[in-house]
């Protein structure tokens, strides 16, 4: 089966494996299912996604033998933290290893108003975008929704010891194209709302144009922001940057997104990444306004990150991006622009795995 169809990873049973993924009433049918009240399943959900447990040890309200037959049957579900670098700027990027030996990346970026962290999806990416260093890790499995809560609860960690609040926005933008991991973000988006208690209008699910998992997020009429990686607006240079556009041309990609905004009320949010000579003229930023006009949207520009691995791209002047912005909004586009975090550790998704080995040997 190919990578990009290839199913998410199903759960173990109830009772076995890992307990991150788990909701309140899975915990509190396990907790019956231990001769334990359900109301201890409401405990354990507790230390899983509110107090960040680690170990069944810390679990100081439930009862020794609860603790010791939970730690026979399964395993609360942490990744080991690799490393961590901070930037000048305090974006924090950690590189995470789960069980299998598996490394995935996530992103704490603190702001003035608001904590937020960065989640991957998949380990690699089908995808192959060509300014991406993931990319050049290959597809080694998908992300389960364990591990996607785990990165936030990670994350959180990493916002305690340098005493910021705790996490109030979510994007899932990092490793990984999330929409081809459908069932896993469902269930992980669900958990970070109801477990973890992230209001969904604070949670962006970015894709970069996988039209079948569009059309069926929008079924789930969920309030949470979808942000869909543009990156040119035409069919000819946008197959060159992202090649999954050759399977979904703009057409069938922004009916889409149109009919996603009809469906749910929610703006879509337009990223569009700037690289010097390729896709940062004001031509093409016509173009782009005149194919999002009388859209409900916003348009994000995101200058380039430069990475060592991409020597052929490189970051567009300040006056080019000004110049490109200006065209947009004349046009009556709400364009805002992304402030670049993190240069100085890699943080642009894929590179700190890239640097250190996507697996251990």
């Amino acid at each position: 089966m190919s990578p990009m169809l290839q199913s998410h990873p199903s759960l173990p049973p109830a009772g076995h494996g890992p307990l991150l993924g788990r909701d309140r009433a899975e915990l509190e049918a396990l907790a019956r299912e231990l001769g334990e009240p359900a109301y201890r399943g409401r405990q354990l959900a507790q230390w899983l996604y509110r107090r960040g447990a680690r170990r069944f040890e810390e679990m100081t309200d439930l009862p020794a033998s609860f603790r010791s037959r939970l730690s026979e049957i399964a395993t609360v579900g942490r990744a080991d933290l690799v490393t961590a670098q901070t930037s000048r700027d305090g974006t924090s990027k950690l590189l995470l290893e789960e069980p299998d030996g598996r490394r995935i990346e996530t992103v704490l970026l603190p702001y003035e108003a608001r904590t937020s962290v960065c989640v991957s999806s998949q380990v690699g990416c089908p995808v192959g975008c060509v300014f991406c260093a993931t990319a050049t890790m290959g597809f080694a499995r998908n992300v389960t929704a364990g591990e996607m809560v785990d990165q936030v609860l990670a994350a959180q960690e990493a916002a305690a010891r340098v005493g910021r609040p705790r996490i109030t926005h979510v994007v899932v933008m990092g490793m990984g194209e999330p929409l081809l991991n459908l069932d896993a973000l469902l269930q992980a988006i669900r958990l970070l709302n109801q477990e973890v208690g992230i209001a969904m209008r604070h949670i962006t699910v970015s894709t970069a144009g996988y039209v079948p998992g569009i059309r069926r997020l929008a079924e789930e009429d969920l309030q949470i922001t979808l942000a869909l990686s543009l990156h040119a607006p035409n069919d000819t240079l946008r197959v060159e940057l992202i090649p999954l556009a050759k399977k979904y041309p703009l057409a069938e990609t922004m009916a889409a997104v149109r009919d996603y905004t009809a469906r749910t009320g929610r703006r879509v949010t337009l990223e569009y990444l700037l690289l010097a000579g390729v896709n940062d003229t004001e031509p093409l930023a016509l173009e782009l306004a005149h194919l999002v006009r009388g859209m409900i949207t916003s348009v994000n520009l995101i200058p380039w990150n430069p990475a060592d691995s991409f020597a052929r791209f490189a970051a567009p002047s300040s006056g080019r991006v000004r110049a490109f912005r200006r065209v947009l909004e004349r046009r009556g586009l709400t364009v805002t622009q992304r402030v670049e975090r993190g240069q100085d550790i890699s943080a642009a998704c894929g590179q700190l795995a890239v640097k250190t080995g996507a697996k251990r040997d």
